[in-house]
């Protein structure tokens, strides 16, 4: 007995301190667990307390970090090619494909006689790319004497960051702020976004497109002019808006009764129409008057596409179905379209397309139109899709954290696969973005 009393003294402290430890660290865990949740919580109440404007910089600011990071891999990876030694810097890698155009326009400005092939056809040149974006960038080179591909890099990203705060504006006419902000993550998050941060005139362009958009969606009309004569130099886009605005001009007469459409505001809609119509085709004739030929811009964009179908006349609405024959050929191109189209269709109109309103699905609807009328299908195809982009915010309206999440790392991923088949010159690249 005195045995076992002196050895049971000995044999509890071991359990109890087994006991206390696990304890301890039991509470430790719950208590970082608390504190990380509370954190947590002060993070997120101190990110709704930001204005919305910090918000969407703070997307668009992590967006570009991660297009940042994917194009400067590929460049790391770049060998030597038609614009750059191996290896070039960023700028330089950013500055290739049609970013050596709008520095020939930069430095040089536009022939004034159209080069021909050796069969006498129009050539590819400068004509085919609009002056604003170029002359732009020119005209900072000349106040700061910086290069073009620095100072193109700068004002693209400075236009993608303004394009990010209208686009939230314009979607909170329709949608929730959490919503809208989701959109402006897609958009920031895109496949094609490092588009956003390149010699290109696209972020020029969709800002100036959002700002048209959100002032026919306030029924601003008059003040939609500067902006569309702008954006009528920057990129071809002009004559679907004034399709668009022509269809809300349509829309809001037909429903005057419910929704007054004053004779002031109808004048004004119907003149903006007009203007924005005659704006569409300034570019043309700017260069037929320079060229002295009427059709010199647009067998220009012909000859873009005479390696893949040869030379021959526009005729509206047959490029989309040459080129699907061309992709796919036995039917299975037709066929591809057929589906893509109602597939469209569906979202435009559908349930889910009704939640952004009626002017950005009639802006979606003549912009497609636009292209089915005008443009030959190839590798450039889903960068000329970038102004369909206000339908992300139908993509944006689930609320649920994986499908969000997954669409993200989704976008991101198409970041990649854009860079390596579009964007990076892999030997002979038949792929231009």
């Amino acid at each position: 007995m005195a045995d076992g009393l002196t050895r049971q003294p000995t044999a509890a402290p071991p359990t109890r301190e087994r006991t206390h430890g696990s304890s301890g660290r039991g509470s430790a865990r719950a208590a970082g667990s608390g504190s990380g949740r509370r954190a947590l919580r002060r993070l997120t109440v101190r990110w709704r307390l930001l204005p919305w404007w910090a918000r969407v910089l703070a997307v668009f600011v992590v967006s570009r970090v991660v297009s940042t990071a994917l194009l400067l891999s590929f460049a790391e990876r770049q060998g030597a090619n038609a614009w750059t030694l191996a290896r070039p810097d960023y700028a330089s890698f950013a500055s290739i494909w049609d970013g050596h155009w709008y520095y020939i326009i930069a430095a040089v400005g536009y022939p004034s006689t159209l080069p021909l092939t050796e069969t006498g056809h129009v050539a590819e040149n400068a004509w085919a790319f609009m002056p604003a974006y170029p002359l732009l960038v020119r005209g900072l080179m000349e106040l700061t004497g910086a290069s073009f591909a620095a100072l193109a890099v700068v004002v693209s990203t400075a236009f993608a960051a303004g394009t990010a705060l209208l686009f939230h504006r314009l979607l909170r006419h329709v949608l929730p702020d959490g919503t809208a902000l989701f959109g402006v993550v897609l958009f920031c998050a895109s496949p094609l976004s490092p588009l956003l941060q390149v010699a290109y005139a696209e972020s020029m362009f969709l800002f100036l497109l959002c700002a048209a958009l959100l002032l026919m969606v306030r029924r601003r009309y008059v003040a939609m002019l500067p902006v569309v004569l702008v954006l009528s130099f920057t990129r071809p886009g002009a004559l679907p808006l004034a399709f668009a605005l022509g269809l809300h001009v349509v829309h809001r007469w037909w429903r005057r009764r419910d929704d007054p459409f004053p004779g002031r505001e109808l004048a004004a809609a119907g003149a903006a129409t007009v203007a924005t119509a005659v704006a569409g085709l300034g570019w043309l004739l700017v260069a037929g008057l320079v060229t002295g030929r009427l059709d010199a811009y647009t067998e220009t964009e012909l000859a873009w596409r005479s390696a893949y179908i040869g030379y021959g006349p526009l005729v509206p609405f047959t490029p989309w179905i040459e080129g699907a024959n061309w992709w796919f050929p036995g039917g299975r191109g037709v066929a591809l379209l057929v589906i893509s189209l109602i597939a469209f269709g569906v979202l435009l109109f559908g349930p889910w397309g009704r939640r952004i309103g009626l002017d950005l699905r009639l802006w979606s609807l003549a912009y497609a139109l636009y292209l089915l009328a005008v443009f030959f299908p190839q590798s450039s195809t889903w960068r000329l899709l970038m102004p369909l982009f206000p339908l992300l915010g139908v993509l944006a309206l689930p609320r649920s954290r994986v499908y969000r999440v997954a669409l993200v790392l989704l976008f991101v991923a198409g970041q990649w696969l854009w860079i390596d088949w579009c964007w990076w010159v892999d030997g002979y690249d038949w792929t231009p973005p």
